[in-house]
């Protein structure tokens, strides 16, 4: 029987501000409630630097104008949105990189827990969900991706990853239609 675990990737208050959609932390929360309902593991993973950010080279284009950041605004940038919120039972994952895979602990939490099904949720489509699709599919992780879960700033590019790229590696379902298989 496979074990699956509800990824929420970088909901994180300075993350979400970016993304203006009054519905998704309330869909998001939907499909959280009914992962916890139903025993299915929820993992947040974040985006985090130490303090000074030593993980940083100047020459990455995404993340190079952390480096050096002070103590308080990393630690503020890792505040996951109080809206969906961990709760008791909930795993939290640092990530150094765009995929949830780089950098962090997470295969090693999967395979400790025998989850070999990831539903993956977050923002941006774009970044973390896509990045972190391809590497769960070289592990030979089972993959669902809810698109409505996922959000990015440009519509067109979620709706071309949602309706062409995804599905040759994961099956995509709506937060509605997975809680009601749940």
């Amino acid at each position: 029987m496979s074990e699956q675990a509800l990824l929420v990737m970088d909901v994180q208050r300075m993350i979400v501000d970016r993304y203006p959609d009054p519905a998704y932390l309330p869909r998001l929360r939907e499909a959280i409630d009914a992962a916890r309902a139903n025993g299915v593991r929820v993992i947040y993973v974040t985006v985090g630097f130490r303090p000074g950010a030593p993980e940083i080279s100047p020459r990455n284009k995404l993340f190079g104008r952390l480096a050096g950041a002070p103590t308080s605004a990393a630690a503020q940038a890792n505040e996951i949105h109080p809206d969906v919120a961990p709760g008791p039972g909930d795993i939290l994952v640092t990530k150094r990189r765009v995929s949830a895979f780089a950098g962090s602990d997470l295969d090693m939490v999967l395979r400790a827990n025998d989850i070999d099904h990831l539903v993956l949720t977050g923002i941006a489509t774009s970044g973390v969900v896509l990045s972190t699709l391809r590497q769960a599919a070289d592990l030979d992780f089972t993959l669902t991706v809810l698109s409505d879960g996922c959000l990015d700033n440009d519509p067109e590019v979620h709706r071309v990853l949602t309706e062409k790229v995804f599905p040759m590696q994961a099956e995509v379902s709506t937060v509605a239609d997975w809680v009601a298989a749940h």
